[in-house]
């Protein structure tokens, strides 16, 4: 039997967060993922991940990311890793008829309302404008609706879970990797967690074990929490020089959530573009999900949302991977205590748009689980607003 104060189950980006977090407040944590982090089997791989502060998806995610790019700041300055890079971030919506985005209608308007309450430095552009200012864009219309957030951009997600673990095992943090978790249990005021075949008795878990985590807690997760497969693609292009140094974007160009796309600017010394969009039709699980990416999906995901928008990429695949999203009802993060453990802390359901604001989540658990004083509210993110859901009272 191995004691701890505080376990964390899963360390992709909201658990490698949240222990680096308890490691700087001196708390006795112990991290436990079945793989061995950073690495490309759920949802926390494909060398960049968008982040935006301006969060369209509600006011409410704001300090999270706020904070996020300040601890990844004072990270790339303790490990010379770098981590965040604010190349800028364009979201661009038709000018007329309806868009959505993670389920919210009107998103280039809920991202300008964002920025102008929280001061976050933006300019409201129409697409003729963008279009002259970032001409490898070359399908926006001239009344396209975008949004320029100049210090938005993107981090690099493998590295930045790397850091925190690396700092985290530093300052005393303990860690069990390629170990499975089956079974957690409060008893009384404790939690025993069998790790194959062992014992760790915890005063407080911390579960952030993304699509793993409905088959480990049951109900309602079970019921709450949906996994979709979707499909990252990397393409050659033609000549990378208007790429180069260009910002991030987030084209909505119809009226579904899966009517856009996002893509990233080449990587220093690269010469392939990063390309995706989203899909929540079809759900997998993490132990069923097809890993393989076929020829006709990349071809399909040219044909029908870069081709004619976005200058110079080729037909030629130069890498394509899938990843898992588990996705929430709302499309909202779950940052709440288990229904039936108390002291159980369920974090992530990242619902495809967590990990911009993952270190300043590990912040807002850490000081929950510890008791401490927190700046974050995290009542929007409550079980409490399933609760009237079919989804939580299915049988």
């Amino acid at each position: 039997m191995e004691r701890t104060q505080v376990a964390v189950i899963g360390l992709g980006a909201m658990g490698a967060a949240t222990l680096y977090q308890l490691a700087r407040r001196g708390v006795d944590a112990i991290g436990i993922d079945r793989f061995e982090p950073p690495h490309a089997l759920g949802s926390s791989h494909g060398e960049t991940r968008i982040t935006r502060q301006a969060v369209g998806e509600g006011a409410d995610y704001v300090p999270f990311v706020l904070a996020s790019h300040e601890i990844w700041r004072e990270l790339e300055a303790a490990t010379g890793e770098p981590l965040l890079e604010a190349c800028g971030v364009l979201v661009v919506a038709p000018g007329s008829g309806a868009s959505s985005h993670h389920g919210k209608p009107d998103f280039v308007g809920r991202s300008i309302e964002t920025a102008r309450a929280f001061d976050i430095p933006h300019e409201v552009l129409d697409g003729a404008e963008a279009r002259r200012r970032f001409p490898q864009f070359v399908g926006l219309a001239s009344d396209d609706k975008v949004y320029y957030e100049p210090n938005g951009g993107y981090v690099r997600p493998e590295r930045c879970i790397a850091a925190q673990l690396s700092q985290a095992r530093a300052l005393g943090a303990r860690l069990r990797l390629r170990s499975e978790v089956t079974v957690i249990r409060q008893e009384g005021d404790v939690v025993r967690i069998g790790v194959d075949g062992d014992e760790i008795v915890a005063d407080q878990v911390v579960v952030a074990a993304g699509a793993w985590t409905a088959p480990l807690l049951g109900p309602p997760f079970d019921r709450l929490l949906t996994v979709s497969r979707q499909v990252l693609h990397w393409f050659r292009l033609e000549d990378v020089t208007p790429h180069a140094g260009g910002p991030v974007i987030i084209w909505m160009h119809g009226t579904g959530d899966e009517d856009y796309f996002y893509g990233f600017p080449p990587l220093p010394g690269d010469d392939r573009l990063k390309v995706a969009t989203e899909q929540y039709v079809a759900a997998t699980t993490a132990e069923t999900l097809d890993r393989e990416v076929s020829s006709a999906e990349s071809a399909e995901m040219r044909r029908t949302h870069i081709a004619g928008r976005v200058a110079g990429v080729t037909t030629e695949v130069a890498q394509a991977a899938a990843c898992l999203y588990t996705v929430t009802p709302d499309n909202g993060f779950i940052i709440d205590r288990h229904p039936q453990q108390d002291r159980v802390m369920v974090v992530s359901a990242c619902s495809g748009h967590g990990f911009k604001h993952s270190a300043g989540i590990g912040q807002a658990v850490a000081e929950a689980v510890t008791g401490g004083p927190s700046s974050f509210d995290l009542t929007p993110f409550s079980l409490g607003r399933f609760e009237m859901s079919p989804e939580w009272h299915a049988s």
